[in-house]
């Protein structure tokens, strides 16, 4: 080429890097050549960054740009923007600020919402095409709501081993459940996968000693959120209630003592109150005396005493075996009987009704001890059944 071919390409080339500014991805370079030369080069587009979200932390990676000659860059602009396509570019901040020489980097803090990220190569005052666009980072910064958090009122005997607990919490996170009481060392477990939907959890909660249980669950969210914790107690009881006392009680009658009659009545003594909802179904709570009147009393043949009526409509009471012969013949029987449930002195009392039907002994009985056989289902407030006693009580007739 001549001399002022040369010459003019020269200039040629200085104009075009002087018009297009240090953002065009075209320049020229100098060549030496049996004298100066010039050629121009470009950079590459930048290649796809790939991120993920730890927190509020967004990693972003990408592949290495040269240019088109093969020619290394020199570094990186990284930028977000706040959609898939359109909107503001931010550039990125912290360790992704200004030109990044390495191939990765870490922005810390970055504002909660979905940011999608690009790279732009850069050499000396030039830079290429910024990059496709990254997929979608969503960065939380809300922590989640307390989970909600049922446990049962009591643990018993039966279900100490096996006690069912339903959490459910923010769709995505994991939940910390706790659960404290004395006798034992905390127990922690932890429910995975949310669906914000109650997921029930069984624990063996044999190890902790009779009293309070204290439960709390905690929601962290896929971002690294924690929430506030949610708290519940339980009480553990596994102390079955046993038969105490019974005593047969003269009501003072014209036929005198050793004879059943009106007013006579039958007291049952507990180890502990029974939960009134077992005696009668329609008692809601157990913390006041509760009576039940218009019930039949029934001797059997067998001197076993019994309790009916409609005033209760699931009535649980049992048997008690009167120690002595007060059944003469027929269908021996107490109408307008009477049941009352004194939790205070924890005793359960019969009283016989004015109306009678069949034939009690005439004869006067002597004292004797008198047992009672519960029905199925009493049980104390903790869900025990109640047990019968070992009847070491002292003797009673009516």
């Amino acid at each position: 080429m001549g001399g002022w071919n040369r010459l003019f390409v020269v200039a040629l080339g200085i104009l075009l890097v002087s018009w297009s500014g240090p953002a065009a991805s075209a320049f020229w370079s100098s060549v030496s050549s049996n004298g100066a030369a010039a050629k121009s080069d470009a950079l590459a587009q930048g290649s796809k960054p790939s991120t993920s979200v730890t927190g509020t932390n967004v990693s972003v990676t990408w592949a290495a740009s040269t240019t088109a000659a093969g020619r290394s860059v020199t570094g990186y602009s990284i930028a977000r923007y706040g959609a898939a396509s359109g909107g503001t570019r931010v550039p990125a901040t912290g360790a992704c600020a200004g030109p990044v020489t390495s191939l990765a980097c870490v922005e810390a803090n970055v504002p909660a919402g979905t940011w999608y990220y690009t790279v732009t190569p850069m050499l000396a005052l030039w830079q290429g095409q910024e990059s496709a666009r990254s997929a979608g980072n969503l960065v939380d910064t809300t922590a989640p709501d307390a989970p909600l958090l049922t446990v049962p009122a009591y643990v018993n005997k039966e279900t100490a081993n096996k006690v069912p607990v339903d959490v459910s919490a923010e769709p995505g996170s994991s939940v910390t459940l706790t659960v404290t009481g004395t006798g034992a060392s905390p127990m922690t477990r932890t429910i995975t996968g949310a669906t914000g939907t109650p997921a029930t959890v069984v624990l063996d909660l044999s190890a902790f000693a009779d009293g309070t249980l204290s439960f709390s669950a905690q929601a962290t969210d896929a971002a690294g959120n924690t929430g506030p914790a949610a708290a519940a107690t339980s009480f553990k009881d596994v102390v079955a209630p046993t038969v105490k006392d019974v005593q047969l009680v003269n009501g003072g009658g014209p036929s005198g003592t050793g004879k059943i009659e009106s007013n006579d009545s039958v007291v049952i003594t507990f180890s502990e109150p029974l939960s009134g909802a077992s005696i009668c179904g329609s008692w809601t709570e157990s913390e006041n005396s509760k009576t039940l009147s218009g019930l039949t009393v029934n001797v059997s043949p067998d001197n076993e005493l019994t309790v009916s009526g409609a005033a209760c409509p699931t009535l649980r009471f049992g048997k008690v075996a009167l120690g002595g012969t007060y059944y003469q013949s027929g269908t021996l029987s107490y109408s307008g009987s009477s049941l009352e449930w004194n939790p205070a002195t924890k005793k359960l009392s019969v009283t016989l009704g004015a109306t009678v039907t069949g034939s009690p002994k005439n004869g006067s009985q002597t004292a004797g001890v008198a047992n009672f056989a519960p029905a199925q289902g009493l049980t104390d407030e903790a869900g025990n059944p109640l047990v019968s006693g070992s009847a070491t009580w002292a003797t009673s007739r009516f």
